[in-house]
């Protein structure tokens, strides 16, 4: 009998210790109210470049600082492969870092059934300049930059224009967003864009004042199901390594994945 009741104290004791670990496990993390690793799932970000030249190493060690995040760089070699077979995709968000060009109609369907699923996509910088002979993509994105004068719509647009290191005072035109809820306008020394095209239905988050860029440098927008922000901000390592452009390129990327709201 003494045996029977000391095993029986020794389970019980067990047992209730196996529940105070599992309780424990799913409290959220103090700092920053992140979940632990064991409630939340880590983001996964393809991360597209190519068609462009850009400063590597501080570009993805923002990328790196960026917690709750598992990226995964896509080297486009044909222009957009990554679209060519999504039958086995595993990416939350999508990030465009590309300038590249060539898409086949095969790929466009593909890019276009991955949005209707609901998967995030930012879209950042010269990214605006890819795919120039597909008018879908502006609408995707909701801007573009135009690397030669073109009609769009029965409308001549002349050629955009870029100005490096130029300081640019950034203005939160909307302060309610997810993105920029918190945050102040700030100065940052970047590349500017000017005559550039942008869809009458984004809703703009950021905008400037120089006469070396466009007024709007920051918005988002719906296609079809996914959530989409655009930053044209994101040149070199200056701007990697401000504060307010991480903190808007993480955020961009937790809000296109739903995880902000």
């Amino acid at each position: 009998m003494a045996r029977k009741l000391v095993l029986a104290v020794l389970l019980s004791s067990i047992l209730c210790g196996c529940a105070n670990v599992t309780k424990q496990e799913k409290q959220p993390c103090a700092e920053h109210g992140r979940t632990s690793p064991s409630d939340a799932k880590m983001l996964k970000v393809a991360v597209l470049t190519g068609g462009h030249g850009f400063q590597r190493e501080p570009f993805f060690e923002m990328f790196k600082s960026f917690k709750d995040i598992k990226y995964a760089e896509v080297q486009l070699k044909d222009h957009s492969e990554i679209f060519e077979d999504i039958s086995n995709w595993d990416y939350d968000v999508i990030a465009m870092y590309s300038m590249t060009q060539n898409i086949s109609q095969k790929r466009k369907d593909n890019f276009k059934k991955l949005l209707d699923r609901g998967i995030g996509l930012v879209c950042l910088h010269h990214n605006m300049g890819a795919f120039q002979s597909w008018p879908e993509f502006k609408k995707i994105v909701g801007g573009k930059y135009y690397l030669k004068p073109t009609e769009e719509n029965g409308v001549q647009r002349r050629g955009s224009t870029y100005k490096h290191d130029i300081d640019m005072e950034i203005k939160i035109a909307d302060k309610s967003h997810p993105i920029t809820r918190g945050m102040t306008d700030f100065k940052i020394h970047d590349e500017g864009y000017k005559y550039c095209g942008f869809e009458k239905d984004n809703h703009v988050l950021l905008t400037v004042d120089h006469p070396e860029s466009d007024k709007t440098v920051g918005w988002v927008r719906k296609y079809a199901n996914a959530n989409v922000c655009g930053i044209q901000l994101g040149h070199d390592g200056k701007a990697y390594a401000n504060p307010n452009y991480r903190k808007l390129v993480l955020r961009a990327i937790q809000w296109s994945a739903g995880r902000l709201k």
